[in-house]
């Protein structure tokens, strides 16, 4: 059994997708981040850096109870676990992780600060929106020329690389990108919103999560003050 700290966003995505896939037995505990859940002694002890997804993996190495956060290394971790979605072959391997590491280095930041501009941030500060909108349409034209050469980001077999990506392109039309100038991007994004695990991991959380303009308290949570205190 694992149990999953998370909440709806593209990061905690990534893992609900992966355990979906892998069909793992896991429970998923809500982390609302915009009320501060996130800065709990009892959160802070399995992810010391207050960001989601964590876990608790009660069958890990040895036997033993195992925690982890950071996505990237979670999704690492469940593909070696389960044998699944990760590459044998060390070549491939590293061409897997090297896709990996440019979502979680590139399009996770780079789209974040893309959203935080665009819709949260406090003031509009034009040159912010326009480097930052200009960036991920460079990153989604990255993703397209690589997938006219192959079906998945990794190579012709889908791996933790389209997981960890994926969730990060859902709010295109936020980050001021029109997928229709992607057409090899949006066949893959179409194909892999269609597995059914997929459309399961991401309704996980959903409901909990409220839709529209974010509050004072939740902008502090998330961006302000709250972020900075030692803890």
């Amino acid at each position: 059994m694992i149990d999953l700290y998370s909440w709806a966003t593209p990061n905690g995505h990534k893992i609900h997708i992966m355990l979906e896939e892998c069909g793992l037995e896991y429970r998923a505990h809500a982390i609302d981040i915009g009320k501060g859940d996130q800065f709990t002694p009892e959160f802070l002890r399995i992810s010391p850096n207050n960001k989601i997804p964590a876990m608790v993996d009660h069958e890990g190495p040895g036997g033993e109870d195992f925690s982890l956060f950071e996505s990237g290394a979670m999704l690492v971790y469940l593909a070696e676990k389960t044998g699944r979605f990760i590459p044998h072959n060390i070549a491939e391997r590293y061409i897997m992780l090297q896709w990996l590491m440019f979502q979680m280095g590139g399009v996770g930041p780079m789209l974040g600060q893309a959203h935080h501009f665009r819709l949260y941030a406090p003031e509009k500060i034009p040159y912010a929106i326009d480097r930052y909108t200009k960036e991920a349409n460079r990153l989604y034209n990255v993703i397209d020329k690589q997938l006219a050469q192959t079906k998945y980001l990794a190579g012709n077999e889908y791996t933790i690389a389209d997981m960890a990506t994926f969730p990060w392109l859902r709010s295109y039309e936020k980050q001021g990108v029109k997928l229709e100038d992607y057409p090899h991007l949006k066949k893959w994004f179409d194909e892999i919103a269609a597995r059914p695990a997929v459309i399961r991991g991401v309704k996980v959380l959903t409901e909990l999560r409220k839709e529209g303009p974010i509050d004072d308290k939740a902008r502090d949570a998330m961006f302000g003050n709250m972020q900075y205190q030692k803890r």
